[in-house]
Formats: C-alpha cells, sequence, structure tokens
C-alpha cells in the first residue's frame, strides 16, 4: 500500500446509552435506527472501537493501519516525538437527552497506574442546547473529601456543585479529576485524549429495564477527585474567517474558525489537524480535488498535508496537537 495520504473521513462508531436520544440522527443527519443513540465516536483508537477510513483509495484501512504505514507523515513529528505510533486524541458527538452519571477522570498518573491508559483531560463545545439546558461542573466551594462523601451518601451531591446555564457555542474546558455531568438537552462536541476511562459516583438513582442501576466507583474517585473549585468555562470572541484559539492545553489546542468566505489554510504545526463542523457546510479543496463536508461530520487532515483552501458557510472546530 502506497496511496498517498488525503484528508481521511472515518466512519461514525455508534453508541447506544441509557440517557441518549434521536438528536444525532434529527439535528446531526447521521444514520441511526435507535432512539436512544447518545455518541458518536468519530475518530478513536480505543481498543475495540478504531475507526475505519470511509471513502477513498485508502477506504477500509483502519486508523493504527495508517499510522503504521505513514507515522510522521500522517501523525506529525511532533505528535510522534511525544506518544510513538499512538493517536492521542478521541472526538465525539454527543445528544444527552437524559443528565449523563456525575463522573469524573483520573489524570494520566493514576490512569496509567490503575487502568495503562491516558487519562481524560477534555473540552465540549455546545452544538445546540434546549431551553434551561446545564451541565454540572465542578464545586461551588473549595470542599474535601469528608463533605464530599457526607453529600453523596445523603444523596445531596448536587447541592455542592456547581450547575451552569449553558446555550450554543459556549465552551467548556475539563481538566483530570474535575467532577461533572452534561445536562439534559445539549448537543456537545467532544475533544478528549484517548481515554475511556470514567470514574461514575452518582447516577440519579436510576436502573435500567431489568431494575438494575449502574455500577458506581465510590473508592476509586476519592482520590481521583479535585475538590477545589475549578473555573472551566472558556470565554472567546469570534473574527469571521479567522482562527480564533479558545484551548490550549498540553494535550490539544482547538481554535473556532466562522467561515464566511473562502479561507486559505496553513497548518499551524507539525501535526495532524482535525476539523469537526458544527454547523452550515463547507468544501475543502485540496490538490484539485473537491472534498465536502455538512454539520455533524469530521475530517483529519495527516500532518504532511501543509495547505488547504476551504469554501463555504459554517463554524468549524480546528483541533491539533
Amino acid at each position: 500500500m502506497n496511496a498517498k495520504l488525503y484528508p481521511l473521513t472515518f466512519e461514525p462508531i455508534l453508541k447506544d446509552r441509557i440517557w441518549g436520544g434521536t438528536k444525532l440522527k434529527t439535528y446531526l443527519n447521521k444514520s441511526i435506527n435507535s432512539d436512544i443513540t447518545g455518541e458518536s465516536w468519530e475518530l478513536s483508537t480505543v481498543t475495540n472501537d478504531i475507526s475505519i477510513v470511509e471513502k477513498g483509495p485508502l477506504k477500509g484501512k483502519n486508523i493504527n493501519e495508517l499510522i503504521d504505514l505513514y507515522s510522521e507523515s500522517f501523525l506529525g513529528k511532533n505528535v510522534v516525538e511525544q506518544f510513538g505510533n499512538q493517536f492521542p486524541l478521541l472526538f465525539k458527538f454527543i445528544d444527552a437527552q437524559q443528565d449523563l452519571s456525575i463522573q469524573l477522570h483520573p489524570n494520566d498518573e493514576l490512569a496509567k497506574k490503575r487502568h495503562n491508559s491516558f487519562g481524560k483531560t477534555e473540552m465540549w463545545y455546545v452544538m445546540q442546547a434546549d431551553e434551561n439546558a446545564r451541565i454540572v461542573v465542578g464545586f461551588k466551594e473549595d470542599s474535601n473529601k469528608e463533605e464530599y462523601l457526607e453529600n453523596l451518601e445523603r444523596k445531596s451531591l448536587v447541592s455542592i456543585l456547581n450547575e451552569i446555564p449553558v446555550k450554543k457555542g459556549d465552551v467548556f474546558f475539563l481538566e483530570t479529576g474535575t467532577i461533572h455531568a452534561i445536562g439534559a438537552g445539549i448537543v456537545i462536541a467532544e475533544i478528549q485524549q484517548t481515554s475511556d476511562v470514567t470514574y461514575r459516583v452518582y447516577d440519579w438513582d436510576r436502573v435500567d429495564a431489568n431494575g438494575k442501576g449502574r455500577e458506581l466507583h465510590t473508592e476509586l474517585a476519592l482520590d481521583a477527585i479535585n475538590y477545589s473549585t475549578t473555573e472551566t468555562k472558556k470565554d472567546y470572541k469570534l473574527v469571521e474567517n479567522e482562527s480564533i484559539n479558545v484551548v490550549d492545553s498540553p494535550y490539544f489546542k482547538t481554535n473556532v474558525i466562522l467561515l464566511n468566505e473562502d479561507l486559505k489554510w496553513s497548518k499551524k504545526t507539525d501535526a495532524f489537524t482535525v476539523l469537526m463542523c458544527t454547523e452550515g457546510n463547507f468544501d475543502l479543496f485540496h490538490e484539485k480535488e473537491c472534498y465536502s463536508f455538512k454539520m455533524g461530520e469530521t475530517v483529519l487532515l495527516p500532518a504532511v498535508i501543509e495547505e488547504i483552501v476551504i469554501k463555504g458557510k459554517a463554524t468549524i472546530l480546528e483541533i491539533s496537537i
């Protein structure tokens, strides 16, 4: 296999969830039959959930095969130096028809020790929010293990947590250890480290059709929680046809592009770039080929691609390392 690398799309990996709904089908036009699909994994190398190329000469290859074949041309020198031949990020669209569980994720050190995994630093971009939709994120005031456990036992945990109203375009950056829950009525684009390690601490006393609740991780969570208050919301101001930075972390950098005319795009670092279309649609031109994308679609630009032209009216998340 010696096919030239090009802008790559992958088959969505769809996940039914107890809290999922129909917006990934009705709002993002995913091909879904279920009424409880909660997640569309757009780009993943999580074990047993490896993304497969959807179109073009490399159709049918999975992302790990591409990394083995192309290494730095695919990932970029920066990424290979940091992570070897591992793909370090996971990209999702999430539909919360009901509240997700109150949960948190361990840091790199704990995740490596306990699960041989990366930690899970993540960010949310709110694509759509029903009236009065909110998220739960962090503590209202600095807390401690004792206060946390007392409220957990009394089922009053939410009383000491922040509930924040959300609207379309809001961005939240959640460091590991931050307690959180996506609230009902929200569609989110999520960027995170490659990890599926979640410590669920409260699930609203929800049970399945058999009357059984989901597993909780009370003990594992205790020394993974950040009990201090933390600022998670990222304020930014968009400028048409400019790439505006909203998150700049050691794990990933995310910009928002409000596209309203032709835009000549150049890569900013020696790494792959991912574009997630969160509104509208756009055409991407590379080496005389045109690739078209609409809201709810994701494209990976291998590191070897240095310039493209984008045309259309769209809001685009631009993510790189």
